[in-house]
């Protein structure tokens, strides 16, 4: 982290990291399926076989994709992450994944439409993708949680360094991670609910 941070005693709100990168997983899996159920009804301009296996290609090829981007970033910042102080604020889990869906609401209606759009040119194929990228998210959110258990810390990020729409923890605006021990905050390793709560 910059010095100049380690040095501000303002105070701050932190955002759990895995969090934010889990937050658009489920509405990203649950548009996906839906539009992959809705798309394979029409059989479409390649049919519904091919459809499907594009879709399966898609879904794999996204959910690696997503999965692995920008963890050398992630990386990087982890390792110079300073310890949260007393005037930092932790933002509870549902405010940050809230804030989140809220801000893509349109963007993810948008996929959904044109997810399910395509269906009627390659079935299935759209929704499939989607799908495949929640699915990157909520991998690369337990490879983040494995992270975060090895070095017995939760991984932080100061809210005004995440972008416009209270994403994209690892931007260039994001000078580095702040760190708190494993029982901070209310999500586990990897951004999900403490045990006893409903996991989304």
């Amino acid at each position: 982290m910059a010095r100049g941070d380690r040095g501000d005693r303002r105070v701050q709100g932190l955002a759990r990291v895995a969090v934010v990168v889990r937050a658009g997983a489920a509405p990203l899996w649950w548009f996906g399926v839906l539009a992959a159920g809705v798309g394979v009804l029409p059989s479409g301009i390649t049919g519904r076989r091919i459809g499907v296996m594009a879709g399966a290609a898609l879904f794999i090829l996204a959910a690696a994709v997503v999965s692995y981007v920008r963890r050398r970033r992630y990386t990087a910042l982890a390792r110079g992450a300073a310890r949260a102080g007393k005037h930092d604020v932790l933002q509870d889990r549902a405010v940050s994944v809230r804030n989140w869906r809220r801000a893509h609401r349109w963007w993810l209606v948008l996929a959904f439409a044109l997810a399910l759009g395509s269906g009627f040119a390659v079935p299935a194929a759209g929704g499939m993708l989607l799908a495949g990228a929640g699915t990157g998210l909520r991998l690369k959110a337990a490879w983040l949680g494995r992270r975060e258990r090895a070095e017995d810390v939760l991984l932080w990020i100061r809210v005004d360094w995440l972008d416009g729409r209270g994403g994209a923890p690892a931007g260039k605006s994001v000078k580095g991670y702040r760190s708190t021990g494993i029982a901070a905050g209310d999500a586990t390793p990897g951004g999900a609910r403490r045990r006893g709560d409903v996991y989304v």
